[in-house]
């Protein structure tokens, strides 16, 4: 099968090949999906689960690629609750090879049902930005209906998804970002936009809950406008920021089946738009993901008509 390696982390993106490897074959509790569009986050090759293995063994060829919408072909023993032909899209495992590939084995768990009626290129956008999205609000912010969210990156594949379920869940929401991605945030559902360039951050006084995608200084200066009692949930690692009276939670998103049936129902019903930039096809994936210029939205690879 056609498949897009990585096997020089120093090269990053430039290095991406691809080759043909060999077909997976599905575990016990595994179903082996034929691919049809995927999913690629541009830190990926910055993770220590791209290189090695929980073991910290050298894993290398790594087919990267961690979301995934296609086709169930073959069912490893034990494994129930999906069927083959069945449509599916999902969050493949860190450690494991992943969905750059026309072909990959992941654990039966880690995907849900792909109505027929969402596109494969549109439920392979899904999975971690609509995951993280979830938990970083609900499960790790504990928001509530009429709180203040601060969604930095609120243009952006994960700060898109913040921003729509934070919006029709009840919140007041300040975007921020750069100042071509204004009117976006605020179609998107922001009442307010902070430009990080030019505008104060500090200027939007306090707020109940910060979602951080972008760390650093922007991060410390979030943790001093929490309010008592509020949040800073972070997605960009362990934060040296902690509000005076909140607490901060940095967190891995997890695969869930249960939520991303809820994502994908809100897609179906238009309570939420996703974010994509960029369609290529795996034969262009390498050019896609080594852009000339800015893509604003995620990059997908349609492996698959």
């Amino acid at each position: 099968m056609k498949a897009i390696v990585v096997t020089d982390q120093a090269a990053g993106n430039a290095g991406m090949k691809l080759v043909e490897r060999p077909e997976p074959q599905a575990a016990i509790n595994d179903v082996v999906v034929r691919v049809h569009a995927s999913g690629f986050v541009g830190t990926e090759l910055t993770w220590p689960s791209t290189w090695t293995d929980r073991l910290d063994r050298d894993r290398t060829p790594t087919i990267p690629g961690h979301e995934l919408a296609g086709v169930v072909t073959a069912l490893g023993y034990g494994t129930t609750g999906l069927s083959v032909g069945q449509r599916v899209f999902g969050l493949a495992d860190w450690y494991r090879d992943g969905t750059l590939a026309e072909y990959v084995a992941i654990e039966a768990r880690n995907l849900a049902p792909l109505p027929g009626d969402v596109d494969f290129t549109v439920g392979a956008s899904l999975p971690i930005s609509g995951l993280t999205a979830w938990q970083g609000l609900f499960e790790h912010g504990r928001f509530r209906a009429g709180q203040s969210v601060l969604v930095h990156g609120a243009a952006g594949a994960v700060g898109s998804m913040v921003t729509q379920l934070a919006r029709e869940a009840g919140a007041y929401i300040i975007g921020t970002g750069r100042a071509a991605d204004r009117q976006k945030a605020l179609d998107l559902g922001a009442q307010e936009f902070v430009d990080l360039e030019n505008d104060v951050l500090e200027d939007v006084g306090g707020v109940d809950l910060v979602f951080d995608v972008i760390g650093g200084d922007i991060g410390k200066r979030s943790a001093r406008l929490i309010r008592t009692g509020g949040t800073l949930v972070s997605i960009v690692g362990p934060s040296e920021a902690r509000p005076a009276d909140g607490l901060t939670i940095d967190f891995v998103v997890e695969s869930d089946r249960a939520q991303l049936s809820e994502i994908v129902q809100r897609v179906r019903d238009g309570r939420l738009r996703t974010n994509i930039g960029n369609i290529a096809t795996l034969d262009d994936a390498v050019a896609a993901f080594n852009p000339t210029k800015r893509i604003s939205g995620k990059t997908i690879i349609c492996v698959r008509p």
